[in-house]
């Protein structure tokens, strides 16, 4: 029994379609949404759309961006012999919060993973192969210590040292506050591989 007109069900309907929206914060989204005065409405629709009209691959690192190229290309000030390989926009975003890479990015948009049918040829790594013909000295793996990212990870090592660029993987190992005995062995396993001199 629905609880709801027709045109309310469906728009709770559509918002739980969102990623992490299970169906009471769409209702709470849906509510709030028809509590808005219909400017901030309008203003809200035609962001989306505005965003799907005119959102696209970035010439260069293939992140999501508005322009030809997005800022961290477009800018002088960046390293862009030292490109940093990240599975996707937001992981680009957190290693830009820590301000503390100065290199330029590459996204992939995803990870080879068998078992999903995801090969090489579906994420963005020919691109990513044009890219090293340029003036690269290297590139930093950083995709997640998944198995689809470790898989990743060995595949662009396997393709890119023949050409002679180096090739450096992201540490990885104990999380900050982390206990030990809650932690599984290939993390510890990783963290002992990458220790550093104190």
């Amino acid at each position: 029994m629905d609880y709801y007109s027709t045109k309310i069900t469906a728009l709770i309907e559509e918002l739980s379609r969102l990623p992490g929206i299970g169906p009471k914060s769409a209702g709470r989204l849906a509510f709030h949404l028809l509590n808005l005065p219909e400017t901030d409405v309008n203003r809200l629709t035609g962001a989306i759309l505005d965003a799907k009209h005119n959102v696209r691959y970035c010439r260069e690192c293939c992140t999501l961006t508005d322009g030809e190229l997005c800022p961290i290309c477009a800018s002088p000030a960046r390293d862009h012999s030292q490109i940093m390989v990240v599975e996707n926009t937001r992981d680009l975003a957190a290693y830009e919060k820590t301000g503390k890479f100065n290199g330029v990015y590459h996204v992939l948009h995803g990870a080879i993973s068998p078992a999903l049918g995801i090969g090489p040829a579906d994420i963005k790594l020919k691109e990513l192969m044009v890219r090293l013909q340029g003036d690269v000295n290297e590139v930093i793996v950083a995709t997640n210590s998944s198995l689809e990212g470790e898989t990743t990870a060995m595949y662009l090592s396997k393709l890119i040292k023949p050409t002679g660029i180096k090739v450096t993987r992201i540490a990885s190992g104990v999380p900050v506050g982390g206990d030990l005995e809650y932690i599984d062995e290939v993390t510890l396993l990783r963290a002992l591989e990458g220790r550093v001199l104190l």
